[in-house]
């Protein structure tokens, strides 16, 4: 017998696409290599905003800089406990403010443990902007258009 999934109330996407990020903490992020070829690795976003804009750290030295800096499209993919999934297809875009960098410093101690300082040339910070939310239901095999506001 097929599984059958929970139905979706459209009115809970933003709350269940929340719960997703809050379960799951750890998401795949995708780039696109200089060959075209798609790179899939975890990642330890180090914040995630009501509207879905994610920011993730970053070292100087690693591929998915390169390869962000070639082609800023990238995809988030996070997969709950109970297998409900949600992504967030989005620009990458590196940030300089300074107001965000020092919140962000501040809240992730161990930004400090690994880097030293704000200040360190090795350190990147990532914001995600979403451009589509979908979540998807386990077992559902379909995608459904997630609010980026709670509305």
């Amino acid at each position: 017998m097929k599984p059958r999934p929970e139905p979706v109330d459209p009115a809970k996407l933003y709350e269940l696409a929340h719960t997703v990020i809050k379960d799951a903490k750890f998401p795949m992020l995708a780039t696109v290599d200089s060959k075209r070829q798609p790179r899939v690795r975890p990642v330890s976003p180090v914040r995630v905003d009501p509207d879905f804009t994610v920011y993730v750290a970053n070292l100087a030295s690693y591929q998915k800089t390169s390869e962000i800096s070639a082609n800023p499209r990238v995809e988030l993919a996070y997969l709950a406990p109970d297998h409900d999934q949600l992504r967030i297809t989005g620009n990458a875009e590196v940030v300089n403010d300074e107001a965000t960098l020092s919140d962000i410093w501040a809240a992730n101690p161990l930004l400090k443990q690994y880097l030293g300082s704000p200040d360190n040339p090795e350190f990147i910070l990532y914001r995600i902007v979403p451009i589509e939310v979908r979540f998807m239901r386990e077992w559902a095999l379909e995608y459904h258009a997630v609010p980026t506001n709670s509305q």
